[in-house]
């Protein structure tokens, strides 16, 4: 039984310590690949150096998260996106999408880095991973508009509606990426995917943050994957083989793997 982390940022100083130890532990418990997205400059050094060191565990993705859009720096960091994907191999351009939760004034902007990123993943033919904390109207929107056959991606830590994941499905080539807030027990994650079918699913942690029940509070590792499957295989009256078997495929053909 084998499960991918679609989502983990285990690059970050919250695991400079015991790093190795994580990632043990991760494969120890069935979670051999390990999907590390990019937050800005600041982070692709760690990122790129902890994927050198676990080759055929982590694999790197390439973008700017909204949060680190500013106005005097979006140029250069864009940049920084374009050339390292010109160069280098990844699997996806993410983080990437919108954010309104820590700064609405910075929006225009965000809209543009967003676009800016889509179009990149579009060229170079790889997956986009959208993180849209209190924006996912404005995220769809934008993907909506410029969808085709070059473009697919997952919706990041999804806690939306059933119209919500209709909007994404009705994509054509895209995915909800599901993660500890399943388990939170009044987050009514879990009353939306059981509207859900699992073909639509992948499995994320958003390591260090969103620890599943009964990790709350704590710190998030790619291990707890199994929890949220747990809860994944309740809700949909499954076997957690079939839960493992089916978002493990869907991972490898989203990002190619």
């Amino acid at each position: 039984m084998k499960f991918i982390d679609t989502h983990t940022h285990l690059y970050l100083e919250q695991f400079s310590e015991d790093i190795d130890t994580v990632i043990s532990d991760s494969i120890s418990s069935g979670i051999d690949k390990l999907f590390l997205p990019n937050i800005s400059s600041e982070t692709t050094k760690d990122m790129m150096d902890l994927c050198k060191k676990y080759p055929k565990t982590c694999y790197a993705m390439m973008g700017l998260h909204p949060c680190d859009v500013k106005s005097e720096s979006m140029e250069k960091e864009l940049l920084h996106v374009e050339e390292l994907l010109n160069k280098k191999k990844f699997i996806a351009v993410g983080e990437i999408g919108i954010d309104l939760y820590w700064d609405k004034s910075t929006l225009p902007l965000q809209k543009e880095s967003f676009i800016f990123q889509l179009n990149l993943a579009k060229k170079h033919k790889l997956p986009i991973v959208i993180h849209t904390r209190d924006s996912f109207n404005e995220a769809i929107e934008i993907v909506e508009s410029l969808n085709d056959k070059n473009l697919s991606g997952v919706f990041h830590c999804f806690t939306g509606s059933v119209e919500d994941a209709k909007k994404i499905t009705d994509l054509g080539n895209f995915y909800l990426g599901i993660g500890g807030v399943l388990t939170f027990k009044n987050s009514g994650l879990d009353k939306t995917m059981k509207e859900i079918d699992i073909q639509h699913l992948l499995l994320e942690t958003d390591s260090p943050y969103l620890a599943p029940t009964p990790h709350r509070g704590k710190r998030n590792e790619s291990k707890y994957i199994i929890n949220i499957a747990e809860k994944l295989s309740e809700i949909h009256e499954i076997s957690i083989e079939d839960v493992a078997d089916t978002t493990t495929n869907n991972a490898l053909k989203l990002f190619k793997i």
